[in-house]
């Protein structure tokens, strides 16, 4: 089947795991609204709204595998069908799905509205598909609106939590601020170029037909937005008190799926639009990499609550995808798309069973908590230190291999500093990160704690014994998912290493 985008039926067609996303969500939210009774939030509600979702998310899935056969003879339409799109689909999908399936016993335990936050989620969700299918800069604001609300409204979802209050109020006010920065940006690339169209943009900028000083205003201002959207430094400072005062289904979210969203549209947007300038906003990514893999890396040394600490380390994460940005070639492209993938599942699996120790709640944070955590739980205790040796990147994880293919990308394109940078403060993660490890392991249970058993139900287990087992089979075999990512790299739309050919300094 091929689409030539001009009829409205052709849009639906491309957009069928949108559509669907979008109708599960509403189905959520109307089901959630019969079954709630007034003043009670039963946890089996939890249960229910959540395998729904997940359904949704499902069939989104099976329409996201059906667009493989579906192509394309439009020359440049608002939404990309090549395999960057569809990769990034399944990153965003997994996100949402691993974050319900944590999520169900927290929403049912703190007797939040179930249906409100999975349609919320959804919708984020669905926000984050166009953010990586779009190749028009409106519909790219649309996307980052859409589910940028979603994110302030699930991070100031417990009315009852004033910390979740004033995070949500801070995530709100600075990304307000930083879409202003979007919008403006938007606004200058148009006035410059005549065009929305990221295609239509790249060609009219090789061309040396565009008004260069408007142009570069223009691609700063979009550069600022995005900064704020991937937390790099110095545009990071919202991260920490959002990440630790949200409720921690929506930390283990906003960490992963929102970041890998943000790092998927701005990788898109610089690579298709802006590859003849790259000598121009080259220099200003490579800081904005070397300080953000620096930086929070020495702050997390010295956190003691496990959310900040994992606040402090995906911004860290962010400095090593802005390393590919920074490299620019086919084998970087689809080391981000690696990497993403595996920070999901390894991101969203630490904070699942932070949930678990802290008893769903927002309590037992403190790294101390953790004190004999392993031997009193050993399968979890274990799976745990799967995740933070995956994220510190320890051999035999996957995270060692996405960082290796990172590393790959950097040398290929002759970026010797950051690739040393990277692999020095990666040593550096190791200390807090084993941290958590020495005190589950080596550390007794605190004196007076009255934690009692952790209650993590069966579903959870298998998920976070399933999400351990990918991180490790990645870990060692990580050729087939590599290869595909190298094929989703090569369509976006037709750059890479080609058009950047001879710019690089």
């Amino acid at each position: 089947m091929e689409l030539d985008f001009t009829s409205n039926a052709d849009y639906l067609w491309a957009l069928l795991p949108e559509i669907i996303l979008s109708a599960s969500a509403m189905v959520v939210l109307i089901v959630g609204v019969f079954r709630n009774r007034p003043g009670e939030f039963p946890p089996e509600e939890a249960n229910t709204l959540g395998w729904l979702s997940l359904a949704g998310i499902l069939a989104a899935g099976l329409a996201n595998g059906w667009l493989y056969g579906v192509g394309t003879v439009a020359d440049s339409p608002m939404i990309a069908m090549d395999g960057f799109r569809l990769f990034s689909n399944w990153l965003f999908l997994a996100g949402a799905g691993l974050t319900i399936l944590m999520s169900m016993p927290y929403l049912g335990r703190q007797r939040l509205q179930v249906g409100e936050f999975y349609s919320l989620l959804l919708l984020a969700t669905v926000g984050m598909m166009f953010m990586g299918g779009t190749r028009n800069l409106i519909l790219l604001f649309l996307a980052i609106e859409t589910m940028s609300i979603g994110a302030y409204v699930l991070t100031a979802f417990n009315r009852r939590d004033r910390r979740s209050a004033e995070a949500g109020l801070k995530y709100f006010l600075l990304g307000a601020f930083s879409s202003a920065f979007l919008l403006y940006g938007i606004a200058l690339v148009w006035g410059a170029t005549g065009s929305v169209s990221l295609p239509e943009i790249a060609a009219v900028i090789q061309e040396g037909a565009a008004f260069s000083p408007l142009l570069l205003a223009g691609m700063g201002l979009l550069g600022i937005g995005f900064a704020f959207k991937v937390a790099a430094v110095p545009f990071h400072m919202w991260t920490p008190d959002v990440y630790e005062g949200a409720p921690t289904p929506a930390t283990a979210f906003m960490a992963a799926a929102v970041k890998a969203a943000s790092f998927i549209a701005f990788v898109r947007v610089f690579m298709e639009a802006f590859p003849a300038l790259y000598e121009t906003w080259y220099p200003v990514i490579w800081w904005l990499a070397a300080l953000t893999m620096i930086i929070p890396n020495l702050i997390a040394l010295s956190q003691t609550n496990v959310k900040r600490m994992l606040a402090y380390s995906s911004v860290a994460h962010g400095g090593y995808l802005l390393v590919a940005l920074v490299a620019a070639n086919e084998t970087a492209m689809a080391g981000l798309l690696f990497y993403l993938l595996v920070y999901t599942v390894m991101n969203v699996g630490a904070l699942g069973v932070v949930m678990i120790v802290s008893n769903h709640s927002e309590k037992r944070l403190q790294i101390e908590d953790y004190g004999g955590f392993g031997w009193k739980e050993p399968l979890l205790g274990t799976i745990l230190t799967i995740f933070l040796l995956s994220l510190a990147g320890f051999p035999g994880t996957g995270g060692f291999m996405a960082k290796i293919y990172l590393l790959q990308g950097a040398v290929e394109s002759s970026l010797w500093t950051l690739a040393i940078i990277l692999a020095v403060v990666t040593v550096v993660s190791y200390y807090y990160y084993l941290k958590v490890a020495w005190y589950m392991w080596m550390r007794p249970e605190p004196a007076g704690s009255s934690s009692g058993p952790v209650w993590a139900p069966l579903s959870i287990r298998m998920g976070l014994v399933a999400s351990a087992g990918v991180i490790l089979y990645l870990g060692i075999f990580p050729g087939g998912l590599m290869e595909g990512a190298r094929l989703a790299a090569s369509g976006l739309g037709g750059v890479v290493g080609e058009a950047l050919l001879g710019l690089r300094p």
